[in-house]
C-alpha cells in the first residue's frame, strides 16, 4: 500500500553536503518518490509543534536549538511501505549502533546531530506532514 512520510535532512546533513547522497538513497528505491522538497531554516514555532511530545525532556531545548541552527531539507516521500522503509534506511539514532549501509551508520557522528528525521508511524506522518506541508495534497 502506498503511503506518505515526512523526511527532514537536518542542519548537520546540509552543512556536510550530504543532501544529494541521502536523497539519492531514498530515490533509488524502486517504488519511492520525492513528491515535495524544500530547503528551509525552521522557525521555533514549527519546531515546537513538531517536537511537542518532548517538551520538558532534557534533550528538548538543545534539539530545538540545533534544528534551528541552519537550513534543513524538508520533503514528502511517497511509496510502498515508505514509513517503515525510510526509518530502516536512516538506522538507529545512535550512529555507533547503526549498521553500515544505513544513513546514520555510514555518516553519523553523534546522537543529537543524527542527520535525518523520518516519521515513525502513519499517525505521526499525517500529523508531521500537516505541520510542514499544510497545503500539500
Amino acid at each position: 500500500m502506498s503511503e506518505r512520510t515526512l523526511v527532514l535532512l537536518k542542519p548537520d546533513a546540509v552543512r556536510r553536503g550530504l543532501i544529494g547522497e541521502i536523497t539519492g538513497r531514498i530515490e533509488s528505491k524502486a517504488d519511492w518518490a520525492v513528491r515535495a522538497l524544500e530547503l528551509r531554516t525552521l522557525d521555533r514555532s514549527t519546531l515546537e509543534q513538531h517536537y511537542s511530545e518532548h517538551v520538558g525532556k532534557p534533550f528538548y531545548e538543545p534539539l530545538v536549538e540545533f534544528m534551528a541552527s541552519g537550513p534543513s531539507v524538508v520533503m514528502v516521500v511517497e511509496g510502498e511501505r515508505v514509513i517503515e522503509g525510510v526509518r530502516a534506511l536512516a538506522g538507529p539514532t545512535d550512529p555507533i549502533a547503526a549498521p553500515p549501509g544505513s544513513i546514520r551508520g555510514d555518516f553519523g557522528t553523534i546522537v543529537r546531530e543524527n542527520l535525518i528525521h523520518a516519521s515513525d508511524s502513519a499517525e505521526s506522518a499525517e500529523r508531521e506532514l500537516k505541520i510542514f506541508f499544510p497545503d500539500f495534497s
